[in-house]
């Protein structure tokens, strides 16, 4: 267990800092987290939920993929490769190796949700998990590409219709893209922070084997 490797897309729960030296090197919200993944791990169950919101990015993913070559003049193809070094692991949405810049594809829900502006792009979470993959494929940047497009009608429900059929807008007002750069001492962070977690991870099992050992043994 000590040799866990944290996915890319979780990284960033890891790496708020904590508020009081009592907590140790890692924040309380992180080792909450780590506790849920020792849940899952001793249960053999995924505890992560889909909803709409997830639906459709898998769905409509080629569609995003496709706007966004489009609007930037790309010729880019989904990624099937799934890379780890020795702290963590990931799967990366597109790649352009000639120029060493990675894209990662989130699909907006509806209107209300699509960020309009660069500003309205930057979150933490989602800085981690592209730092997680430039140092996966070496990349000097990495792009979060924010697309609109229709949403399947199956997944519409309730709302106007009007917030989820798209198209007819122009594509360039569809995009917006939020780039971060490479930050070697940050990556160096991520993996410092990955020690710590798989240590707590295993303290929590040890915990779990203690308190629960009667049962384990019967």
């Amino acid at each position: 267990m000590s040799e866990m490797k944290f996915r890319c897309s979780t990284i960033g729960k890891l790496m708020t800092e904590p508020k009081t030296k009592a907590e140790g090197e890692l924040s309380v919200g992180a080792k909450t987290y780590i506790r849920t993944l020792a849940a899952q791990h001793l249960f053999g169950v995924d505890f992560e939920i889909s909803g709409k919101p997830l639906e459709k990015g898998l769905q409509v993913e080629p569609d995003s993929i496709a706007l966004l070559n489009r609007v930037r003049g790309l010729d880019l193809v989904k990624n099937t490769e799934r890379r780890s070094n020795d702290w963590i692991t990931g799967e990366a949405d597109l790649f352009d190796a000639q120029r060493r810049r990675g894209h990662d594809i989130k699909s907006s829900w509806s209107m209300g949700t699509f960020p309009i502006t660069t500003k309205d792009c930057e979150d933490k979470l989602y800085e981690w998990q592209m730092r997680g993959y430039m140092a996966l494929w070496d990349a000097d940047e990495w792009e979060v590409n924010y697309c609109l497009v229709d949403t399947p009608e199956n997944l519409i429900g309730y709302e106007p219709m009007q917030m989820h059929l798209v198209s007819h807008l122009p594509e360039a007002m569809r995009v917006t893209s939020w780039t971060i750069q490479r930050d070697k001492d940050k990556e160096a962070a991520i993996f410092e922070k990955v020690k710590h977690a798989r240590v707590y991870f295993s303290q929590v099992l040890a915990e779990f084997m203690q308190e629960h050992q009667q049962a384990i043994a019967a």
